[in-house]
């Protein structure tokens, strides 16, 4: 199975790309893990947030791939365990379809990208620094595959 991470930023701190890279790695060859980075729109003193949101949500699901399962990352989305993380992508490999996981840009995720989820994930009720989200779904989605592969990495 392959995991698409798709993120509204680009020219992220070094210790972000270093994070989210530092778990991608350890990711055996049949569960995958990438990043693809959307290119912000511009905001400035009078610019359209709603329009903004709209565009970047256009551009999140252009970069899905057809057939893909849509996750989206949101506060208002359940929270989930490891345990049940490791349930949720236990239940994706089984259904055979790869997966891709959205995260907006500071004004959140589109309505068109919140209609075409399959499942809505919230990593906590509060605002996280988008940044950050990535290293954290990263390992988190590490960690529930470690578990469900007797993996060492997760200790309860």
């Amino acid at each position: 199975m392959h995991i698409q991470m798709l993120a509204v930023g680009n020219k992220m701190p070094t210790w972000v790309s270093s994070g989210f890279e530092e778990y991608q790695k350890r990711f055996p060859r049949d569960m995958s893990l990438d990043l693809v980075e959307i290119t912000p729109q511009k905001r400035g003193k009078k610019a359209e947030l709603g329009k903004i949101k709209s565009q970047e949500g256009e551009a999140l699901l252009a970069a899905v791939p057809k057939g893909h399962r849509i996750v989206t990352l949101e506060v208002h989305g359940r929270p989930w365990t490891t345990p049940q993380l490791a349930q949720q992508m236990a239940g994706w490999q089984m259904d055979g379809r790869n997966v891709s996981l959205l995260i907006g840009g500071p004004e959140g995720l589109s309505d068109a990208c919140l209609a075409a989820a399959e499942q809505r994930w919230s990593l906590s009720p509060l605002t996280l620094p988008h940044p950050i989200v990535r290293v954290i779904v990263a390992e988190s989605l590490y960690r529930a595959w470690s578990l469900n592969n007797n993996h060492p990495y997760h200790r309860e």
